[in-house]
């Protein structure tokens, strides 16, 4: 089924040119079904790349999905357009007064920073603490993770000794989870960060359970008991080539990366990377949004949060 996105989105065209299915507003507004309505909250730089990773995942689904884009309107994006944020993107007293079934909080280049000195933290506060009562399920993402379990919970992030970078082995801890169905008892997935959220920490608080973690790099999914929101270590949404990017820009910096593990073959950044996590990250994004979002989620959308 498709997902509906606005025609003149840069991610249209991308996603049209590999045979996803994205439905014209036209069309979807004649359907009789109510499609799911998703907010992502971009806070990366790489906005249109975010953009279309993530609508890459929710696409792959048996499910309409309605998605918006919202961004913080205390931080000035410096890599984007600002015709394309105008055109594409809300801010949070535009929608502030609407209900959603899901909500994704992306990661952001801020990890190493406390939480209180990012410009748009108290922004981000209400954002979530309004995700509360007006949206059914969040999946928050790496940094987003780290942010929401913060807010949240009060369990604080730590610096890492060197970055994790790369594709680790993970295993399922909690294997009745329909967040895991259809996973690899050992699975491959994408992580690319400064800080840490220790096991222990999250073991510690009642209100939450850890379903997959990695022995290398640690928590990779972590959810709420009562299923309303979702933390993600690693970037699933992730393509083939961001790690390389990532790390030819930081070579670029002179910051002297370490070569990103387990992701060129052979270790070797001169070789082609190959992707071994797309199948779970996609797994991921559709039970996600399969049993945790339209499967609960009421009929009548300004029940959501009651």
């Amino acid at each position: 089924m498709p997902i509906r996105i606005p025609d003149a989105l840069p991610a249209t065209e991308t996603l049209e040119s590999e045979n996803i299915f994205v439905m014209t507003e036209y069309r979807a507004l004649h359907q009789d079904i109510r499609p799911l309505r998703v907010l992502i909250l971009n806070l990366m730089p790489t906005k249109v790349a975010t953009e279309t990773q993530i609508m890459r995942k929710l696409s792959n689904t048996p499910l309409q999905v309605d998605v918006e884009l919202l961004r913080t309107a205390s931080h000035e994006a410096a890599h984007v357009s600002a015709s394309h944020l105008d055109t594409f993107y809300r801010t949070f007293v535009e929608v502030e007064n609407d209900y959603y079934d899901g909500l994704i909080i992306t990661g952001a280049p801020v990890e190493q920073m406390p939480f209180e000195e990012v410009d748009y933290w108290p922004e981000l506060c209400r954002i979530m603490d309004w995700s509360t009562t007006h949206v059914h399920s969040t999946l928050h993402i790496c940094w987003g993770a780290q942010a929401g379990l913060y807010h949240h919970y009060g369990i604080d992030k730590h610096d890492l000794p060197q970055k994790a970078s790369g594709v680790f082995e993970h295993r399922i801890l909690k294997a009745s989870s329909p967040l895991v169905r259809g996973f690899d008892d050992r699975f491959w997935a994408v992580h690319s960060r400064n800080t840490d959220v220790r096991i222990e920490d999250v073991e510690a608080c009642a209100e939450l359970e850890i379903v997959a973690a990695s022995d290398e790099v640690g928590l990779y999914l972590v959810k709420s008991t009562d299923s309303r929101r979702f933390f993600v270590f690693g970037h699933p949404e992730y393509d083939r080539e961001t790690l390389k990017l990532e790390y030819e820009r930081d070579v670029a910096r002179g910051i002297d990366p370490q070569v990103p593990r387990n992701y060129f073959p052979d270790d070797d950044p001169s070789r082609e990377p190959r992707n071994t996590w797309r199948s779970q990250g996609q797994l991921l994004y559709t039970n996600w949004l399969n049993y945790y979002v339209y499967q609960t989620t009421p009929y009548d959308i300004e029940r959501v949060g009651a």
